[in-house]
C-alpha cells in the first residue's frame, strides 16, 4: 500500500471539440436574439434604421468583447469576472457580485431563455392567440427541470443535445442571408 502513488482527482474529457463549439455557440448566442427584432422593427418603424440599430448594437457588443479580452490577458486566472472584480476592487464587491449572480442574475437569465423557447414552441398550438400564461410558465418550468436532470445525469447526453440545439445557429445563418436579400432586393427595386 505504501508503494502505491496517490492520484488526484482528474476531470474526464466528455466534451469533445464539436461539443465544445456546439456549447460555446449555444451560450454566445441566446435565445432573445429571435424576439428582439420584432420589437426593434415595430418601434423604430423602418429596416434600414433598425439595420443600423443592430449594427451598432453589435459594434458596443464587440467593443465588451474586447474589454474582456483586454482583461483576460492582464488577469490570466480562471474564474472570469470574479477574478476581473476581485483584482480591482477586492473581497467584498466580488462577494456581493457573486451572490447577485447565483441568486438573481443566473436564475432569472434561465427563466427568460426557458419562456422565450417555450413561446416559440407553443406558437403553433395557439395560431390565432396568444398561449395561455399558467401553460408557457409551467412548460418552462418542465424544461429547466429536464435540461438540468440531463446536465446532472451525463455528461455525453447532455452534449449531443446541445448538438442538437446549435440548430439556431443555422437558423441564424437563413434570418441573416434572408434579410440580406430582402434589403438587396429592397435597394435595387426600390422598396425601402
Amino acid at each position: 500500500m505504501a508503494n502505491k502513488k496517490t492520484e488526484g482527482l482528474k476531470m474526464k474529457q466528455a466534451i469533445g471539440l464539436y461539443g465544445g463549439v456546439a456549447l460555446v455557440s449555444g451560450t454566445m448566442i441566446g435565445s432573445g436574439i429571435f424576439m428582439s427584432p420584432q420589437f426593434v422593427l415595430a418601434d423604430v418603424g423602418s429596416p434600414r434604421a433598425s439595420l443600423v440599430i443592430w449594427a451598432l448594437s453589435g459594434a458596443v457588443a464587440m467593443f465588451a468583447a474586447l474589454t474582456y479580452t483586454e482583461l483576460g490577458t492582464i488577469i490570466p486566472e480562471s474564474g472570469g469576472e470574479f477574478m476581473y472584480i476581485l483584482r480591482i476592487y477586492g473581497s467584498c464587491p466580488t462577494f456581493f457580485a457573486a451572490v447577485t449572480f447565483i441568486l438573481l442574475v443566473k436564475p432569472f437569465n434561465t427563466a427568460a431563455v426557458a419562456i422565450s423557447i417555450t413561446e416559440y414552441a407553443m406558437a403553433p398550438f395557439y395560431s390565432s392567440c396568444q398561449p395561455p400564461q399558467l401553460a408557457v410558465k409551467c412548460t418552462a418550468a418542465v424544461t429547466i427541470l429536464v435540461v438540468s436532470t440531463l446536465n446532472i445525469l451525463n455528461a455525453h447526453i447532455a452534449v449531443r443535445v446541445q448538438v442538437i440545439l446549435k440548430a439556431k445557429v443555422l437558423t441564424l445563418k437563413v434570418i441573416v442571408i434572408g434579410g440580406m436579400v430582402e434589403v438587396i432586393q429592397s435597394c435595387v427595386f426600390g422598396k425601402i
